[in-house]
């Protein structure tokens, strides 16, 4: 006979107050959520992101906050054993249940279960939670540390003073980064409840998969808090099957392990290589129900020696698949609204750009179960940084067992998803011991104190989470090599930042041939309609005082416009430079990755900086805040193409003046046109390229067919440059061999300043196919980064496109957010601006 099931919750989520009392100020706040987003609603504070208001809220972050609300209990809520689950506070608070101190918490990363069995009443029942200065508590933990850790120069962008992030424990970049407002939220962003068990509760259940010839073994960890001996009744449901029953289990913590098969299952793939089949399963522990769903698949890290050094790349389901994608980072500095909607948004517009990977960094968040959850559905994996980055952090036993709670925690929530691929120990950390002055004075000191934490994660994924890989770091060239492994590009991973923080040209991108780049960027300024949003007429100037304050990265804003004047004739007015900045913004990535990808299978992975925004800035990013595509993201979804054909220019010699000296950016002496296949089956493509002139007229100079092998690149064609006009350039187009017109790219060998464009006469129409907005343009002369935008939300499937006479485009409008439009709201706005206008 079952057990009774007596398991029960009270979800303490909803209105509290909020005061603070230096400041005599009494306001409602709504939890989860944070002090910040209860101020704006209340009208206590400006819109922090408007305008330079980041330094008129700032007193929020120096201020003692405390949040407390009255619940009830009935006699039948608190008959048993209760515990109070609190998960995410930030940061460091005291945690008071009618009067007493239950618990401490200074980890915001860590998910609390209290016992507080026979400190419930029945009637009202008062939880208050008191929040200290984290600034100050950081501070005070940094001075009286016996050697100095310095913080991140992030922190002192614009003229902030700076915050001791790395002595505790709460996302790294609410003190700001070099994209980041700083903010440093207060509040509880996860489960509130305060539940009754009949005996014991679950902490956490993890599956292992087992492979084999048309079956896969699971194997269901299930580990349970008993709160004293007894008996429990604990029953897993998956694929029609039940497994379980009753168990004897003893005080404490308990682990009990259930194995079932099952035959012919339908494997998990990454976005465009399959589907995304998921088998739900259901933990149920005397009343507590508890549903994952998984992903059936293998994967693994392929780091091997080569003839190059050591390869570094992901197999999954037996094939070596090319990574592609960006870093994320959280999707807003106000932690209230970063909600399921928003970011199913932006995940799915990753996907729309033919991602299979993002990369969660390490000075952001481990995020909600909803993020993960999304990314399975979606076919997106996850390299997951633990949260860590760009400076050094304590070592001592109280730091590290606090680490060692949250990771073991993290990795025990998050190990049977699919979409996790890697767990990786930090971002920059070992890099970062040679940025600061006492770090270089001391490096032997700095790497015995990195050592202490780094090699406690690789011992934590060890044994709770054995099937994935642990990675040192990011950038790393392996284990316990503590070398500064950025530019080596025969094995690990790479960042790769010369072309943006020293200046290079894109054509810099071209001299690294890395095995993995896990980082590497450009900036731009945002959109027009969003610096709108943040700006007042008077500030829409590159150095206005606004328009550098959401610019966080050091002479960023000039760095764009100096670039600029490389590339293009300097723009006519400040909304044309900031449409210029995006086409720039995507060249400089579209160099990158066209390249690397072209180097398959030396290069199996590229993860741009960065996908999204934490708040509106000129940043890296390919979406701006609020989900909306830059001119990056829709060249991101044609240079992701699965089947993609490219341009490489080649020196057949290197090229030196009269004194022998390399000359950099010379000309090359031919282009080569690289196929890469990434799908699972070989293709024939037939390729046709021509040389067009910028005033209009072109040439057939190649007609060809070749089979381009699974998971391959190859080369299809050679061109000598010489055979191009001063005024041509390479646009070419690839079909498959039932003749369907799979992508066309283009090749401009000079400096875009350095041809005569024409201004086109670019007409449109909208005719409508499978229910869907289409728009479909012409033009009669050469027309390039021809981009269209709506007022609407969404986005076309293409975009910022080179557009050529007798060739017209059709594009089809996804609108985002369930917008519902007509063809006729959106042919009202329609905007369209090319190239030849921007001067």
């Amino acid at each position: 006979m079952a057990l009774p099931a007596t398991y029960s919750a009270i979800e303490l989520g909803g209105g509290f107050s909020l005061s603070a009392p230096a400041r005599d100020l009494t306001l409602p706040i709504t939890l989860p959520g944070d002090v910040h987003t209860a101020l704006l609603e209340a009208g206590r504070i400006p819109d922090p992101y408007f305008g330079e208001n980041e330094k008129q809220v700032m007193w929020v972050n120096e201020t003692v906050w405390v949040m407390e609300r009255r619940f009830s209990a009935t006699p039948a809520d608190i008959e048993g054993y209760l515990t109070l689950t609190l998960s995410e506070v930030d940061c460091i608070a005291t945690i008071v249940l009618n009067g007493e101190v239950v618990a401490r918490t200074d980890n915001t990363f860590l998910r609390h279960d209290i016992d507080v069995t026979g400190k419930v009443r029945a009637g009202e029942n008062t939880l208050r939670l008191e929040f200290a200065v984290a600034p100050e508590v950081a501070r005070a933990r940094a001075e009286a540390h016996p050697f100095p850790i310095p913080f991140t120069k992030n922190y002192q962008t614009n003229g902030l003073k700076g915050i001791h992030m790395n002595f505790i424990r709460k996302p790294a970049c609410h003190a700001g980064w070099d994209w980041g407002i700083c903010l440093m939220p207060i509040g509880v962003y996860g489960a509130m409840r305060l539940s009754k068990a009949r005996l014991a509760r679950q902490q956490s259940v993890q599956v292992d998969q087992h492979h084999s010839r048309n079956a896969v073994e699971l194997s269901i960890k299930t580990r349970l808090f008993a709160f004293a001996d007894g008996e429990v009744e604990l029953v897993h449901r998956i694929d029609g099957q039940t497994i379980g029953g009753r168990i004897a289990v003893r005080a404490g913590e308990n682990v009990v392990t259930h194995s079932l098969t099952i035959d012919n299952p339908n494997l998990w793939w990454p976005a465009g290589q399959g589907a995304q089949p998921l088998y739900g399963l259901t933990t149920d522990l005397d009343g507590e129900v508890t549903t994952r769903r998984l992903g059936l698949r293998q994967l693994e890290w392929v780091v091997e020696k080569d003839e190059i050094d050591h390869s570094f790349k992901c197999r999954i389901n037996g094939r070596d698949i090319t990574m592609m994608g960006a870093n994320w980072i959280p999707a807003d500095a106000i932690p209230s609204r970063i909600t399921p909607a928003a970011v199913r948004d932006l995940l799915e517009s990753a996907r729309a750009a033919n991602m299979n990977m993002l990369r969660i960094w390490g000075g952001g968040q481990y995020e909600p179960d909803y993020f993960y959850e999304l990314c399975d559905e979606l076919g997106l994996l996850i390299w997951h940084d633990f949260m860590f980055a760009c400076m050094s952090y304590p070592s001592d036993r109280t730091f590290l067992a606090s680490v060692r709670e949250e990771v073991t925690q993290q990795v025990r929530r998050l190990s049977h998803h699919a979409c996790i691929a890697l767990w990786c120990g930090d971002n920059e950390v070992i890099g970062s011991l040679g940025w600061y002055p006492e770090t270089k004075a001391a490096p032997e000191r700095y790497v015995a104190n990195y050592d202490r934490l780094n090699s406690m994660l690789g011992n934590i994924v060890e044994d709770e989470d054995p099937a994935r890989r642990f990675w040192p770091s990011s950038p790393s060239m392996g284990y316990l090599d503590f070398s500064d492994g950025w530019h080596a590009d025969t094995r690990g991973d790479t960042h790769y930042w010369d072309v943006w923080h020293s200046a290079k040209s894109f054509e810099a991108y071209r001299t690294v041939n890395p095995r993995f780049a896990s980082e590497f960027g450009f900036q731009s300024f945002t959109s027009m309609n969003v610096i709108e949003s943040f700006t007042e007429p008077k500030d829409r100037n590159p150095s206005s005082p606004v328009m550098e304050n959401h610019q966080r990265n050091a002479g960023g804003n000039a760095r764009i416009l100096e670039t600029m004047t490389r590339y293009f004739r300097f723009p006519r007015d400040f909304d044309q430079m900031v449409f210029l900045s995006q086409i720039q913004q995507g060249l400089a990535i579209k160099t990158a990755i066209e390249y690397w990808r072209s180097t398959k299978p030396r290069c199996m992975g590229t993860l741009y900086w960065q996908i999204n925004d934490i708040w509106p800035v000129a940043s890296w990013s390919s979406l701006d805040y609020g989900g909306q595509w830059k001119l990056m993201h829709y060249m991101a979804r044609r240079f992701y193409l699965p089947v993609n054909v490219v341009a490489v220019p080649v020196h057949d010699s290197v090229p030196t003046n009269s004194r022998g000296t390399p000359i950099e950016n010379a000309p090359p002496d031919r282009i080569v046109f690289k196929a890469i296949n990434d799908t699972a089956a070989a293709i024939e493509l037939s390729l046709d390229i021509r040389a067009v002139r910028v005033g209009g007229g072109e040439r057939v100079v190649f007609s060809g067919k070749g089979r381009v092998g699974a998971d391959a690149a190859v080369e299809l064609a050679g061109i000598a440059l010489s055979e191009l006009a001063a005024d041509e350039f390479f646009f070419f187009s690839w079909s498959d061999a039932a003749g369907n017109l799979l992508g066309e790219n283009d090749y401009f060998p000079q400096p875009y300043k350095a041809y005569e464009l024409v201004q086109p006469s670019i007409s449109a129409r909208w005719p409508e196919a499978d229910g869907l907005p289409v728009l479909t343009l012409y033009t009669d002369r050469p027309a390039f980064f021809v981009t269209a935008t709506l007022d609407a939300p969404g986005y076309f499937s293409d975009n910022a496109l080179t557009l050529l006479p007798g060739r017209p485009v059709d594009l089809t409008f996804h609108a985002r957010h369930g917008a519902a439009v007509t063809q006729e709201e959106l042919a009202d706005t329609l905007s369209l601006r090319n190239l030849a206008e921007t001067f």
